[in-house]
């Protein structure tokens, strides 16, 4: 999404913003939902979400395409397989059959009808807890949400974009015993501690794409939050082993 749009989609959330304490005193943008009309499923917002996936009281879905849901998606959330014309019944495998188990979709943002579609279908079919992040993928970016980029995301974005930047959160020792080609390092532990005085990161645009990896998952999960918490809000990390990205970016 431009960067133009983005802000237009946040300035429409903040302005019809829905408090999930019911007070309407203390709106925040973190609270902030389309307040849709006349739609069959409820909205959840940005906090609402962040809630879900801490205590898992309900399943997060990602109605993008398989390619998208690789360049880019929420932690935690779950992709369903196959074609759009299946997914009813992918979510009944999913839930094995339980048609009162917690659901909530989420798409593009705004513009984008694939949560919607889905969630009215599975409406249709009885299905009795779903609700939406309608604001999608483009708001949690914005917000400061970490996003999960798999191994082939990572291979396209290497072969497409030349102007992505590869943060590697190892230490600097691991580092100087081989990294990815062109890959910049910011160590998690000392950028965690302070002791980065300059991100190795272009200060002209912002929106460039970054993608972090490490040593684990964990590692590159550290450094993607911190980043989150930094004005770049392209940025993604793997959530694997440097040594299974490594073999995979030799191997293309």
């Amino acid at each position: 999404m431009a960067t133009k749009t983005l802000i237009g989609a946040i300035a429409m959330a903040i302005l019809t913003v829905t408090c999930t304490d019911g007070n309407a005193e203390s709106p925040s943008v973190y609270r902030a939902t389309l307040a849709e009309t006349g739609q069959k499923t409820k909205e959840v917002s940005t906090e609402e979400v962040k809630q879900i996936l801490g205590d898992g009281s309900a399943i997060l879905l990602d109605t993008r395409s398989p390619a998208e849901f690789e360049a880019g998606h929420i932690p935690g959330a779950r992709h369903l397989d196959g074609p759009a014309a299946g997914h009813v019944a992918a979510v009944e495998r999913l839930v094995n059959g339980d048609k009162s188990k917690p659901l909530v979709l989420y798409c593009n943002g705004p513009y984008c009808q694939a949560s919607r579609r889905l969630a009215d279908q599975l409406i249709a079919a009885e299905y009795t807890q779903v609700r939406r992040y309608q604001l999608g993928i483009p708001v949690w970016r914005a917000l400061g949400g970490p996003v999960a980029i798999e191994l082939g995301g990572i291979a396209r974005v290497v072969g497409a974009d030349q102007t992505a930047v590869l943060l590697d959160a190892r230490p600097p020792t691991e580092f100087a015993k081989g990294t990815l080609a062109g890959a910049r390092n910011l160590p998690a532990d000392e950028f965690a501690a302070g002791q980065v005085t300059k991100i190795p990161l272009p200060d002209d645009d912002f929106n460039r794409r970054v993608i972090i990896f490490g040593r684990d998952a964990a590692q590159a999960r550290q450094l993607a939050d911190l980043m989150g918490r930094r004005p770049w809000h392209n940025v993604g990390y793997f959530p694997g082993a440097f040594e299974a990205l490594a073999v995979k970016l030799r191997d293309r």
